[in-house]
């Protein structure tokens, strides 16, 4: 997932208001390049003129010609706004850990693109231009995972990028190779830039780390879910399960959108089985796959609300402050509050939650299938009868492993807060943790759900191969399933071989349009 490669394609237009998911996904994984608008541009201009213009007035503008956080009330004269740029950078690149991946820094750089890209952050044109230029050259910032609090934003993290675009130093990948910043940009091509008023803050001032990171997760955990629901099938016809829960009238009672979509892609999938209610006098299955639509509709709902959240955050102004040009009066800036990472990092902690959910239920299922009392006669462990192994017995110890780390996991990050900047920052989001924690919650569960992909696909080659099997029909969505797993497979030897195969063939959206 985290490799990309160079788009020929027509460029991504950024004019503040309308990227997309799909399209930051481009540019993160594919290598799509991306453009300034020229109606942005005249906006960035718009502001920047009356920016340049305030540096050599009288008023205090945040920012501008005071200094930052608990130093605002201090003057900056106008010969030392570009020093004092420049030294918001240094003085916050403070960020520590391993660096973030590749593709999580791309996206971060053409999202703060695009905040800067609606004209409201009073800075050049040229921030846009280059940070596009970097992405298109892929000179990728070496970007430390630690450090952000998600308010002022993320600070640190941004910063680092700062460095690399400011000719500071820094460290940038290019080429495969991990450089020093400056090196990197001329090994490109690309002439850093030199820090002028406002431009430290423009480049520093947002959550769009914790965005790039939740953007991702959001796309990845949508592709989880869908994978999610052609294993539960795959699970459910194994163990010969009863399809009346799962009826259109049913959910018509209880009518979230969730579950009625759930249940209703379930009938899809299992639609032609013979295996399903195919037990005489069997009325009903345990929660775990009676209740998949519900479980698992909820997921689907708490997962829209956080994509939704992030569609917002990815075309925010999240600056401080703004221009508001438009606005009557001499003072155009608005120091606010835009950058708080609230917002996303809330929407991150419910996304966590429910891939969690998708994870928990899905072990709950694979273990039913390898419990030779729960599984309706199938082998216990999936053992074969010339095997004389251990079957997914393991698989399933690694899949509780993963379970019980999610909920280790699980703690709302967005409920601490730890007063910083002397307290002037006294309510931080912490919503870079709990983006960070979404995206390790969401490769968790594509394990798990891939272990549950192994252990159904093996279950269902045993019913096929028993003796009453003549006339067995698999559900559409189970026989093709079965047969991208199988193809998944080949060449695996050891089942941690075979699990992180089926969770590429997960994460590389195989098993979607079932």
């Amino acid at each position: 997932m985290g490799s990309h490669s160079m788009s020929t394609e027509a460029p991504i237009v950024l004019d503040g208001r309308s990227l997309t998911v799909d399209t930051v996904l481009a540019v993160a994984r594919g290598g799509a390049r991306a453009s300034l608008a020229e109606d942005a541009r005249a906006l960035m201009e718009r502001s920047l003129a009356w920016v340049q213009a305030m540096t050599h007035g009288d008023a205090p503008i945040y920012g501008i010609n005071t200094g930052f956080g608990s130093l605002a009330r201090v003057r900056i004269p106008p010969e030392s706004t570009a020093a004092l740029s420049r030294n918001l950078i240094r003085s916050h690149a403070a960020g520590v850990g391993p660096p973030a991946p590749a593709e999580v820094v791309r996206a971060m750089m053409l999202l703060r693109a695009n905040a800067l890209a609606r004209g409201a952050s009073g800075c050049r044109p040229a921030l846009v231009e280059t940070l596009l230029a970097m992405l298109a050259a892929g000179v990728i910032p070496v970007v430390p995972r630690q450090g952000s609090c998600g308010s002022s934003g993320d600070l640190a993290p941004l910063s680092h990028l700062g460095l690399v675009l400011f000719g500071e130093g820094g460290e940038a990948e290019h080429g495969g190779l991990r450089l020093p910043g400056p090196d990197a940009m001329r090994r490109a091509g690309i002439q850093p830039l030199t820090p002028a008023a406002k431009d430290g803050l423009a480049i520093t001032n947002g959550a769009q780390l914790t965005t790039a990171i939740a953007a991702l997760a959001a796309h990845d955990a949508d592709v989880l879910l869908r994978a999610a629901e052609v294993a539960a099938a795959m699970s459910i016809e194994a163990l010969r399960g009863v399809t009346r829960a799962f009826h259109p009238a049913v959910h018509a009672l209880r009518p979230y959108p969730g579950a009625v979509a759930c249940a209703a892609r379930l009938l899809t999938l299992l639609e032609g089985s013979s295996l399903v209610n195919s037990l005489p006098g069997k009325v009903q299955d345990a929660y775990s796959l009676r209740c998949t639509p519900v479980v698992l509709g909820a997921c689907r709902d708490t997962l829209a609300f956080g994509r939704a959240q992030v569609a917002v955050e990815i075309n925010a102004v999240t600056d401080n402050p703004v221009m508001l040009m438009d606005e009557e009066g001499p003072d155009h800036a608005f120091s606010a509050g835009l950058f708080h990472g609230e917002p996303v990092g809330m929407a991150a902690d419910a996304m966590r939650i429910a891939v969690a959910e998708i994870g928990s239920l899905s072990e709950r299922r694979l273990f039913r299938l390898t419990t030779g009392s729960l599984s309706v006669r199938l082998p216990p462990a999936l053992v074969g009868a010339d095997r004389p192994d251990l079957g997914m017995l393991v698989p399933q110890t690694t899949a509780a492993a993963l379970v019980s780390e999610n909920k280790a996991l699980g703690w709302p990050a967005t409920m601490d807060s730890i007063p910083t900047c002397e307290d002037q920052e006294d309510h931080v989001a912490m919503s870079t943790t709990a983006a960070w924690r979404l995206r390790e919650t969401v490769e968790n569960s594509r394990r798990v759900v891939a272990i549950e992909l192994l252990c159904a696909a093996n279950a269902l080659r045993f019913r096929l191969g028993e003796p009453s099997a003549a006339g067995v029909t698999l559900g559409a969505g189970a026989a093709v399933a079965l047969g991208r797993v199988e193809a998944a497979l080949e060449g695996t030897r050891v089942p941690g071989e075979q699990i992180e195969a089926v969770a590429r063939l997960i994460s590389d959206g195989a098993l979607e349009g079932l």
